[in-house]
């Protein structure tokens, strides 16, 4: 297998000798960087009805309105905390009239995404999202109350009652701090029987997530040991179940934090070197700098520094009100501006 490109550099710049016996070092255990829950990125419908469930409903603040780096006619919305931070992202790339079709659940996707909130905020969300004509439903996980529902682009949302999670979360007028959403408690894959053994021993040998809690056809992992949240669920599905496609209203990836762009070298060494998997290379998405493959049962994960941040391009008080670009399209921002959909921000 051809030497991967920065392994060649480290061999051919020897005043890199401290950063190669530092991969060195890390290779030795490279499975055990992943940090936590950095964001999670979905296909949604509509930009606006997009903007007016995240913020207004849901009580999440918009920190950056950007283009998807990948298809500049497209918007991507960044929702989180105050100040965007990992573990509380939630993402969405509005994709009407782009001839994307409709996604189909089934195996092979993240079926679901949940976020915390306190126990006793729950018959709020369930009132306040009835009252806005959205269906939930009532269910108890792992001992834990969870209120399931759709966001209008058909989106399986959760929202898990957890006392335990610290993160301070972002308040409006409407949603006030002590019934806010505190960040993404988990996301859940729907895997297909055949892929259920591998993906497991992957997860646990590989990235070192720990099995905590099972219920019926259902696995809930621990991504590290150190937060109140940053969790994975797997679900089994039935041998009949369908293969699930990718478009409006799935969730496209999830990704996991890592804290330095040294340790995600050392990762993808790993995948690709020992692991023979497919690994992009490092792609620098302006906030973070990412790294993505897909798992034995075919979802996308990402891997995603936890620096530089949100601010790296705006103040914290300016998050999210102006349009964002890459560096590299900021000579084109008038014929970008012009494609994209009128957005109506309060």
């Amino acid at each position: 297998m051809p030497i991967p490109p920065f392994v060649f550099t480290l061999q051919q710049s020897p005043q890199n000798s401290n950063f190669a016996l530092f991969l060195n070092l890390i290779l030795m255990n490279a499975t055990h960087v992943l940090k936590g829950l950095h964001h999670v990125t979905a296909t949604v419908n509509d930009a606006q009805e997009d903007y007016d469930f995240y913020t207004k409903l849901l009580g999440l603040r918009l920190v950056k309105k950007t283009v998807n780096f990948d298809n500049n006619a497209v918007y991507h919305f960044y929702y989180g905390d105050k100040k965007g931070t990992p573990s509380t992202i939630f993402t969405t790339f509005p994709y009407k009239n782009q001839g994307v079709r409709q996604g189909e659940e089934g195996t092979g996707l993240i079926i679901s995404t949940a976020f915390s909130v306190p126990s006793t905020a729950l018959e709020f969300w369930q009132n306040r999202l009835s009252k806005a004509g959205v269906e939930t439903k009532a269910s108890q996980r792992f001992g834990q109350a969870v209120l399931w529902f759709r966001d209008p682009a058909g989106l399986q949302l959760e929202l898990v009652a957890n006392d335990a999670d610290s993160r301070i979360p972002f308040e409006t007028h409407e949603v006030a701090k002590e019934v806010a959403i505190r960040g993404i408690h988990h996301v859940a894959l729907w895997v297909a029987s055949q892929d259920w053994e591998v993906l497991r021993s992957f997860l646990t040998q590989e990235l070192q997530m720990t099995e905590i809690a099972q219920e019926e056809n259902r696995i809930r992992l621990k991504i590290n040991q150190n937060n109140n949240a940053d969790f994975l669920e797997l679900l089994r599905a039935e041998a009949d179940a369908p293969r699930g496609k990718n478009g409006l209203g799935t969730v496209h990836h999830v990704a996991f934090r890592i804290d330095s762009e040294e340790e995600q070298l050392a990762l993808r060494h790993r995948l690709v070197s020992d692991l023979k998997m497919q690994v992009t290379e490092i792609k620098d998405r302006k906030y973070f700098r990412s790294i993505y493959f897909r798992l034995p049962s075919h979802q996308l994960f990402e891997v995603a520094t936890s620096d530089p941040g949100f601010d790296v391009d705006e103040s914290v008080e300016e998050l999210g009100k102006h349009l964002m670009l890459p560096d590299d399209k900021e000579y084109n921002r008038a014929t970008i501006e012009a494609a994209l959909p009128p957005i109506v921000q309060e």
